[in-house]
Formats: C-alpha cells, sequence, structure tokens
C-alpha cells in the first residue's frame, strides 16, 4: 500500500442497567470499568502492550485509540482487538459490581449517539506531510469525506423536527463546520489542531472526526484505504480540480438522510451529482494517478482498495441493499425493515430503536453486527486468531513496536510512554532517561527486535542505546 500511518480511536457508548431501568450514571460504571487499568498502569490513562492506549475519557466512557499501523489489515485488527479489550474488561468490572451487591448489567457499545442526543465520535489519525496551506485539503478532502459516507456511515434511526426516519450516518447530525481547531464546541469534519505526535518538522497528524464507528471490517479497510489514496494524491499535487462543494456542512446531512443515494449535491463550480458520482470521480483520479506513478508494479493492497471501492461505487448505483454483507449501514437497513415489513412497524416504533443499538453491541452472544458476522453473514477482512495477536501484540513495522514490547519486557522500569517517547527510571540514575521516538517507522521489529531480544533489563537497553555502557 502507499506508505501511510493509520490509527483510530473509539470512543465507546456504556450504560448500565436492571430491566431496562438505569442504575448508574456512564460516568459511574466507567470507574468500575478502568478498577482494572488503573491496577495496570497505576493510571485510567495507559498505554497497553499491544501499543495502543486505552483511558477513560472526560471521566464518562471508554476510549481506545489503536497503536500507529502502517498496513491496512493491522489497522482493521487493531481496531477490531479494542472491542476484545473493552469486553474483558467488562466482565471484569460486572464481577466488582456484583461483589458489592449492585444488581443489573453493563451495556457497551461502538456506536456514535446515545438515547439523550450526546455524540461521541470515532477519530481516524493519518501522518502526512507537513501542509501548511490547509485550502488543498478544504478543496479536495472534505468533498471526499462529504460523500463517503455512502460506504462508512454505520446507520442511525433519527428524529428530528420532520419526523423518525433512517440515516446512513451517525455523525452528521452533530458537525457544524468544515475545518476547526476545536473538537467538541463546533465539532468540523477536520480537526486542525496541530499535534503531529512525531518529527514537527517534516509530518502533520490529520485528525478527521465526521466519521462513524464501524463494526464491519469490510467498511473500516475502505475508510482507511481510500482516504490514504485521496491524500497521497494530494501531496503530490497530483490533483488540480478543485472540488469544493458549496455548503459543505448541510450536504453532509442532506446525503445522510438519502439511502437511496440518488440525491444531487452541488459543487461551487455549480456542477451537480450524486454523492455516488463524486466518489466516482476520486475513483477514476485515484486509477490515473497509481498508473501514472507505478505503473504495473502498484501494489497487490492498492490494487485491491482500488476494485473494492470500484464495486462498492457500482453496487451502490444500482441499488444499495446488494451490500448488505459490507456495510454497516445497509446491514442495519436489512434488519430493521425486515422487522418493520413482518410486523408492520412506524420508524418511531421502540423496538426499531433497540435493534438500531443491538447492532453495535460489542458483546458476541448479544450484538446483532456480531451475530451476523458469525453466520457468515457479513464480509470479513481478518479472522479471530489475528484479532486475538492483536489484542497481545503491537504491530511489528512501526514504533508501536518498541514502545509494546518495552512494555512488556520492562514494566517496572517504564515511568511513561507516550505516542513519541517512552521514559525509563533506571536504578541509579540521577534522572529519568527518555527514548524519544519521533519517527513512526522507526522502532520496529526489523530495526530493534535484535537489540530487544538480547537487553534483559532497561538498563542495558538504555545503555545500548545511549552508548553509555
Amino acid at each position: 500500500m502507499l506508505r501511510r500511518i493509520y490509527g483510530i480511536e473509539t470512543e465507546y457508548g456504556i450504560t448500565f442497567s436492571l430491566r431496562g431501568q438505569r442504575r448508574l450514571s456512564p460516568d459511574e460504571v466507567s470507574r468500575f470499568l478502568f478498577r482494572k487499568v488503573v491496577a495496570w498502569g497505576r493510571s485510567s490513562n495507559v498505554f497497553l502492550e499491544n501499543g495502543s492506549r486505552l483511558y477513560l475519557d472526560v471521566g464518562s466512557h471508554p476510549e481506545y485509540a489503536t497503536a500507529e499501523c502502517d498496513t491496512l489489515v493491522d489497522a482493521v485488527a487493531q481496531d477490531k482487538a479494542g472491542e476484545a479489550i473493552l469486553r474483558e474488561l467488562v466482565d471484569y468490572a460486572q464481577g466488582q459490581l456484583a461483589d458489592e451487591g449492585i444488581r443489573g448489567e453493563i451495556f457497551l457499545f461502538k456506536n456514535n449517539t446515545d438515547s439523550t442526543g450526546n455524540s461521541y465520535g470515532c477519530h481516524e489519525n493519518y501522518c502526512i506531510e507537513r501542509i501548511e496551506d490547509l485550502s488543498r485539503l478544504e478543496q479536495v478532502f472534505i468533498p471526499y469525506l462529504i460523500s463517503r459516507q455512502i460506504f462508512t456511515g454505520a446507520g442511525k434511526v433519527v428524529t428530528n423536527a420532520k419526523g423518525t426516519t433512517y440515516s446512513m450516518s451517525q455523525r452528521a447530525e452533530h458537525i457544524w463546520e468544515a475545518i476547526s481547531s476545536a473538537t467538541t464546541r463546533s465539532r468540523p469534519i477536520i480537526n486542525t489542531r496541530d499535534e503531529p505526535h512525531a518529527d514537527p518538522e517534516k509530518y502533520r497528524r490529520l485528525h478527521v472526526i465526521v466519521g462513524d464507528s464501524n463494526m464491519s471490517e469490510f467498511a473500516t479497510y475502505l475508510k482507511l484505504g481510500t482516504a490514504s489514496v485521496v491524500l497521497a494524491m494530494i501531496e503530490d499535487k497530483f490533483l488540480g480540480t478543485d472540488l469544493s462543494v458549496e455548503a459543505p456542512v448541510a450536504e453532509l446531512r442532506a446525503i445522510s438522510h438519502d439511502p437511496t443515494c440518488r440525491r444531487l449535491l452541488t459543487l461551487k463550480d455549480g456542477r451537480k451529482m450524486t454523492a455516488v458520482q463524486l466518489q466516482a470521480e476520486y475513483l477514476e483520479l485515484a486509477r490515473k494517478y497509481t498508473e501514472d506513478k507505478y505503473g504495473n508494479d502498484v501494489d497487490d493492497i492498492t490494487s485491491d482498495v482500488l476494485n473494492r471501492w470500484e464495486s462498492v461505487l457500482n453496487r451502490l448505483a444500482e441499488d444499495p441493499m446488494l451490500l448488505s454483507k459490507e456495510l454497516d449501514w445497509v446491514a442495519k437497513l436489512e434488519l430493521l425493515e425486515g422487522y418493520r415489513s413482518r410486523d408492520g412497524l412506524a420508524w418511531d416504533h421502540p423496538r426499531l430503536q433497540l435493534v438500531d443499538l443491538q447492532y453495535s453491541d460489542v458483546r458476541p452472544d448479544r450484538g446483532l453486527y456480531n451475530r451476523l458476522a458469525a453466520r457468515g453473514r457479513m464480509v470479513r477482512l481478518t479472522d479471530d486468531a489475528t484479532i486475538e495477536r492483536a489484542v497481545e501484540n503491537p504491530p511489528e513495522d512501526t514504533r508501536a513496536y518498541f514502545r509494546g514490547r518495552c512494555l512488556r519486557q520492562y514494566p517496572e522500569s517504564v515511568a511513561a510512554a507516550s505516542w513519541d517517547s517512552v521514559i525509563f527510571d533506571i536504578p541509579g540514575r540521577e534522572s529519568l532517561q527518555r527514548v524519544p521516538t519521533l519517527e513512526p517507522l522507526r522502532g520496529t521489529k526489523a530495526h530493534v527486535g535484535e537489540l530487544l531480544d538480547r537487553c534483559r533489563s532497561a538498563a542495558e537497553l538504555v545503555a545500548a542505546l545511549t552508548g553509555h555502557e
């Protein structure tokens, strides 16, 4: 694949209830959930041995940030590993609650809205070259993000002034600006806060907060893969055409409200086209870009992304329901329409809202997505063994490998860890020893694996790295 560092931050919805009645607030049950995390790292904000970060966001719900990945399959597996890690914490917290005589059940959802209208995010991070002129992102990347919800949306039964209906995106209703440095006050499509978590002279971390949380591995794969190709075209200044949309936030919501994918959106140059047609323009440009740059040497993963992208767009143009095994919003819509047809339910029926919620339940036996996947009714790009490895191990070809191995081998000596450094507390040294990890593609297994294998202590490792035996 065109070389790119990816990461996904997922905020999970959580509740604790008995027979449908809430027993504890989200922040109260989250604190039970994080008792084990605090035991792991003496904090509710920790890095794990698989290179990921787990923390209690604003004190009310758990958030999992994947390790840095430079392959799509690693990114998908790391994202799914987050679900497995959170399920383990739920089981632990359930036992803690029972021990204290608190009856009820914890429910954990990989979704983006709660019953009171609050929204929580699924943020994508892409390591890109340092672009100071962000107008290129506004002209090219934002129209891509607005229209890509036709294959990345998680689906949602929504109620607004016009009544209750079905929307393909959960986040679209909660986005208010195209570009902004804020994340909660204005909720932009792209957040411009400049925190590269890498060498600031070379890199920018593009923080995308418009996306939905996907249960579908296929949707996550296509979301990251197509974005990577579009970003490569932007970085190489291949895209000279301004594809800006006339009213980006309004069009974002309008597209979401049209599961037929037939609605026309208006570009600033006056052209009108559907979201499918706009995505097809990006695909055509992507094929030309990869052909011009790589010819017949384009790698298999890039070719796979382009081919899956084309297949999805063709079927969306024909009939979106043909994608019920690949896309979350279509799979969920098929379930909901089944109940509506069988029982004659209107969109505002409570049972449909329950089905909507149950789709994103992370438990294998209760979550509707997981039950569909277990029956072979959802396309998978990993398997259970791959996900289990991602729970325990970091990706081997990014700096996450160094961080994860250090946390596993020298847990008592790691004073702190962050995305761009590991800090050691070495006996006999007056000050803490900071090892910077500013290059995302250094600290890999190929780079430091042998070194870590032979260093039996953190003191040996730091001595080898600093040259001070």
